[in-house]
């Protein structure tokens, strides 16, 4: 590899979608730190300047111009060192941009600029648009068709983004041909549960196919249900990862190509990835949307415990209010528990007993069910008395609820629409009922001293809404279930498939029918933080009305 004397800065940050101007600031004082530290190459993410994903934004001609203009003055200020900066490139003339009756769709290139002596030198454009899973780029942006070698400290420089290299083949296999002795592929590649390894062995894959090294630069921090990892790094053409950033976290990850091997992180073991995972997409979520304090209605079961310690963890447990609502049918066990684990996270305790406010709905519906509230009903209304009592705290102080179900729950529809469901963020919504115990467990082992009772991991799954409740009464074994889930939902399984690799038929086609006719109630969930590979929402999107059946 010709790459005498040339370092490179990944600049590994956290954008926020639509602060165009605070974006841009982040990148300024990441571009000077970078050239203090001797860059003579400074990398940032795919799309850093406007926020990634910033959806049906990228279809305004006035955020494209805001982004644009950004763009035009952030060049202006940098010297003694090239910078390449994700940029959402209008396509139209600026005199064309006020036309009324311009084409909405695809307005934009997702590109990469490359700024040098005060001025944008160069522009790559994207050319593989991914619009599958998460994605959505075909319907912004309009992809580019040309490769792009640049000179940078004498080294030739391949312009990539994202995608471009994730399959074999052009343009990443054209600059190396072309002479590139360093390809760069700025990114904001989301997270999922095992994703940061096969990323790194794709880009190692590549190195050693094109004889050519390979820096990729992700964003970090979350995006409504979408998480970043961070986990930028270099490769060299034998494929030896030469420096890597941290996870989720900002770095700044400086590589000497001719030199030492840099700064090399380890990566975060699996339940440690997956659990910081949760906690950044919860924190980013809260203080970009202005948050001050989170609500968790602590049940004492294992799902409220977790949501509590991912709060505790993602913003102080000063800035977490653990709500008890007993009701007649709660144990003294369980609320015991959940008054543990509010004072264990350090969290303010608030109890609001439920018995009375059962007893005027069921007055209330005396007239109009004069034989009893049934109980299906009965329970549903202790669940949506809840709702009601935290969303009320939350509309008197501005505070943002969490709910408590998790994927198990939400796959068959074991939660209650305007109860356990009302609130402004799911944490674990795509957290599977086992994980949850995992991730508990483990969370726990790594404290001082249980933070949470051994007694909830213990304790047989229950809500609590009548008497001597179990969840196995409803679904099957979380165990059996959540086997199958992975099957039918994220892995696309017919039933058949199913059962052929050894589930019992009917447990599969009730599971099956319990999914399918839940949609409904998924549509009206709240977001929540994205940890496997197809998660509810934007990953999965079926219709309600639909007799496929499997």
């Amino acid at each position: 590899m010709n790459a005498q004397g040339i370092r490179i800065a990944l600049a590994q940050v956290n954008p926020t979608v639509g602060a165009i101007d605070s974006n841009a600031a982040l990148i300024e004082g990441q571009i000077a730190r970078a050239r203090d530290e001797g860059a003579d190459l400074v990398v940032f993410p795919e799309l850093c300047l406007p926020g990634y994903p910033a959806e049906d934004l990228y279809l305004k001609r006035h955020f494209l111009r805001a982004n644009a203009d950004a763009l035009a003055r952030l060049a202006a200020g940098v010297s003694g060192i090239t910078a390449l900066v994700g940029f959402a490139e209008p396509r139209v003339a600026s005199a064309d941009v006020q036309a009324a009756d311009a084409p909405a769709p695809r307005r934009a290139h997702n590109a990469l600029a490359l700024l040098r002596d005060g001025r944008v030198e160069h522009v790559y454009r994207k050319q593989r648009l991914p619009n599958y899973a998460v994605f959505d780029e075909q319907r912004y942006f309009e992809p580019g068709s040309e490769p792009s070698v640049v000179e940078i400290a004498g080294v030739r420089i391949g312009l990539t983004v994202c995608e471009d290299v994730w399959e074999p083949g052009p343009p990443a296999s054209v600059e190396a041909q072309a002479g590139a002795d360093l390809i760069v592929c700025p990114s904001a590649s989301p997270y999922f549960r095992g994703k940061r390894g096969d990323r790194e062995a794709m880009f190692v894959r590549r190195a050693r196919e094109y004889g050519t090294a390979f820096a990729f630069c992700n964003m970090v921090g979350g995006q409504d249900e979408l998480v970043f990892d961070g986990a930028s790094f270099v490769v060299d053409a034998s494929g030896e990862v030469r420096g890597r950033a941290r996870q989720f976290h900002e770095d700044l990850l400086l590589v000497d190509l001719d030199g030492e091997r840099a700064r090399v992180e380890s990566p975060l073991p699996d339940l440690d990835e997956v659990y910081a995972a949760l906690v950044t997409g919860l924190r980013d979520y809260a203080e970009k949307n202005g948050f001050e304090r989170v609500l968790v209605a602590v049940s004492g079961g294992i799902d409220s415990a977790l949501v509590a310690l991912v709060a505790a963890d993602a913003l102080g447990g000063g800035r977490v209010t653990g709500v008890v609502m007993p009701s007649p049918h709660s144990s003294v066990e369980t609320q015991d528990d959940a008054r543990s684990i509010v004072r264990n996270l350090g969290a303010e305790l608030v109890e609001i007993p439920i018995a009375e406010a059962m007893e005027a709905y069921d007055s209330a519906l005396t007239g109009a069910l004069p034989d009893g509230v049934p109980g299906v009903t009965a329970e549903n209304l202790q669940a949506r008395i809840r709702g009601n009592l935290v969303m009320a705290l939350s509309n008197a102080h501005g505070w943002l609820v969490l709910t408590t179900g998790n994927k198990s729950e939400m796959s068959v529809g074991y939660a209650t629409l305007y109860g356990d469901m009302a609130g402004g963020f799911a944490a674990i919504k795509d957290v599977p009922k086992t994980l949850v115990y995992e991730l508990t467990r483990h969370r726990n082992a790594a404290a001082p001293a249980p933070l949470i009772p051994p007694t909830v991991i213990e304790r047989p799954p229950s809500a609590e809404l009548r008497p001597d409740q179990r969840d196995e009464d409803s679904l099957p074994p979380y165990e059996v279930l959540d086997a199958i889930l992975a099957a039918y939902v994220e892995g696309d399984r017919s039933r058949e498939e199913i059962v052929a690799a050894g589930a019992d038929p009917d447990v599969v086609d009730e599971v099956v029918r319990l999914v399918d006719r839940s949609e409904y109630k998924r549509r009206q969930a709240p977001p929540g933080i994205r940890i496997t590979a197809k998660a509810f929402g934007r990953d999965r999107r079926l219709p309600i009305t639909n007799r496929f059946g499997g």
